[in-house]
């Protein structure tokens, strides 16, 4: 499986003033929406290095849901970039990256949770605010998913490099304000999203800011 980086800007001419969605979550907070198929979904990095822990699972069945292990074995890849399709524990595509100006996504990291925090960093870490407290405030909110659904998701714009030994390392962002990621659903989705609220390591240079969301027919 490759470890190339990929780091080549692809735009497109999608412009904000067009878009019939528009919205910002807020610092550290949580974010679940409908797209539906054929729409453009862009998630865009207003101040640079946020991570964005994003989700995905079809609106029809949402048992049916985004799965890294056939994402990543069908591109043969673990980094996301354009052109990266995202399927389902079904094996049916979900969703494409169609234009991406940061270069790569990671796959592995995983989202912060009380028992990562008191692991990673220290005992008293383990009440902070994580990205698995947010999934979980949006799924009672919404009330069609729920802890069983909560999977291993993927960090837009966040940067863990794996080792040469096969570790991972988080390390410095690699996105800077205004760089986004443009995803087209190839079926209704939910997107469940926790705009990350740590503050132990510099994914989000240990300050975290909002994120925009823009959706286009």
């Amino acid at each position: 499986m490759s470890l190339a980086i990929t780091t080549a800007a692809v735009t497109t001419n999608r412009q904000p003033e067009t878009a019939v969605y528009r919205a910002t979550i807020p610092a550290g907070e949580p974010w679940l929406m409908e797209v539906k198929a054929g729409q453009t979904l862009r998630i865009l990095d207003l101040e640079g290095n946020q991570a964005v822990d994003t989700l995905f699972y079809s609106l029809a069945n949402p048992k049916e849901r985004y799965d890294v292990q056939r994402t990543l074995r069908r591109q043969n890849s673990v980094y996301l970039s354009t052109g990266s399709v995202l399927y389902s524990n079904l094996g049916k595509p979900m969703l494409t990256i169609v234009a991406d100006t940061c270069g790569r996504h990671d796959t592995l990291g995983g989202a912060c949770a009380q028992e990562s925090n008191t692991v990673r960093y220290a005992l008293e870490k383990r009440y902070m605010h994580s990205c698995r407290d947010n999934y979980l405030r949006a799924c009672a909110h919404d009330g069609r998913l729920g802890k069983g659904d909560i999977g291993p998701n993927i960090n837009f714009f966040m940067n863990v490099p794996v080792t040469a030994d096969g570790g991972l390392t988080f390390e410095d962002g690699i996105s800077a304000p205004g760089k986004y990621v443009d995803l087209r659903a190839e079926m209704d989705v939910i997107v469940l999203i926790s705009n990350c609220p740590q503050l132990n390591n510099p994914c989000n240079a240990y300050n975290p800011t909002p994120a925009e969301l823009l959706v286009w027919n």
